[in-house]
């Protein structure tokens, strides 16, 4: 069940949109910050709330990369994975996150705090490789910068 404060928060959202359908990502979005993430119940809830079938709103919402279908660490770290990562070291950049945290793509540290996920494009390629950890993107990166990012968040 929509808690009141999201309600309200996507009632929001409602004039900024032609019709009530459309504001679909923002509310997950909304319902994803106050929750950590979307879940079928929540879904279901959604879809509901704004006159969509479950299947509408499943289809977005398993499009859309950045709604987290399952619980996800206190920080979702977002590695860039594009040809200009990749050329400037992603691999390397990967290698080193999964020794660090202990985990690989997908998966969450045992303590909760991380979540490792790849993603298509940053828009910084310039400045590659990088990574986003929650809003914050760190570019130009090495292995070595990779401990102290970390501990940034621990």
């Amino acid at each position: 069940m929509l808690t009141p404060e999201e309600r309200k928060e996507i009632e929001t959202e409602l004039p900024r949109y032609p019709n009530k359908q459309a504001v679909c990502i923002d509310a997950m979005k909304i319902v994803q910050r106050h929750r950590g993430w979307v879940s079928d119940e929540n879904i279901r809830d959604i879809a509901e709330f704004l006159d969509l079938s479950l299947a509408e709103l499943d289809s977005v919402a398993t499009f859309y990369n950045l709604i987290y279908r399952k619980p996800v660490g206190r920080h979702v770290i977002l590695l860039c994975n594009s040809v200009s990562c990749w050329i400037m070291g992603y691999e390397r950049l990967r290698q080193c996150l999964s020794e660090q945290l202990g985990i690989q793509f997908g998966e969450t540290t045992a303590d909760g705090r991380f979540t490792l996920l790849p993603i298509v494009c940053l828009g910084t390629c310039d400045h590659a490789p990088a990574l986003m950890i929650d809003n914050d993107l760190h570019r130009d990166l090495s292995p070595d910068s990779m401990e102290r990012i970390l501990e940034n968040y621990r």
